[in-house]
């Protein structure tokens, strides 16, 4: 893979970008894995993680607004080594799966939270008079005893 021994961290490549140095990108493709080698005069330099090993992304689209978020629009790419799935109709990894759930629990929450108050408000709004705590059971209690009656027990 033609990427560099030599690495670059984010924030010198921020500061590099920020003065106005001509600053050249190269996207490698390595596995199903993309890196990117930065050129700044005649030095070459892998962008690394924050452990010094090469940083690299799965998804190009996520690759490309990084650079482009970094403000390199223009950029090679090299993709002789990339093995990418083609493009088949991969199964999302767990990651956005669980993310995906998360998302859907998240929203019934806040669905089941909105029925809640609604209940409680409707429950405060409602103008007949309250009822104690003993005088409904004693209605509760003639109800079951009404129905069972009717249902011939």
């Amino acid at each position: 893979m033609p990427t560099s021994d030599k690495t670059i961290d984010h924030g010198t490549l921020r500061r590099l970008v920020d003065a106005g140095a001509r600053v050249g990108a190269e996207v490698v493709g390595s596995g199903g894995r993309w890196e990117i080698v930065i050129r700044h005069g005649r030095t070459r330099q892998t962008l690394a993680a924050t452990r010094g090993r090469p940083k690299s992304f799965r998804q190009f689209e996520t690759l490309a607004g990084y650079l482009k978020d970094l403000g390199i629009v223009e950029y090679r790419v090299n993709a002789a080594e990339f093995q990418g799935g083609g493009l088949s109709t991969a199964t999302p990894d767990r990651r956005s799966v669980a993310a995906s759930q998360r998302m859907k629990r998240a929203h019934e929450a806040v669905a089941y939270d909105a029925w809640f108050r609604e209940q409680v408000q409707t429950s405060i709004d409602d103008p007949r008079p309250s009822v104690g705590d003993e005088e409904a059971r004693q209605q509760m209690a003639a109800r079951r005893e009404a129905l069972l009656k009717k249902a011939g027990r």
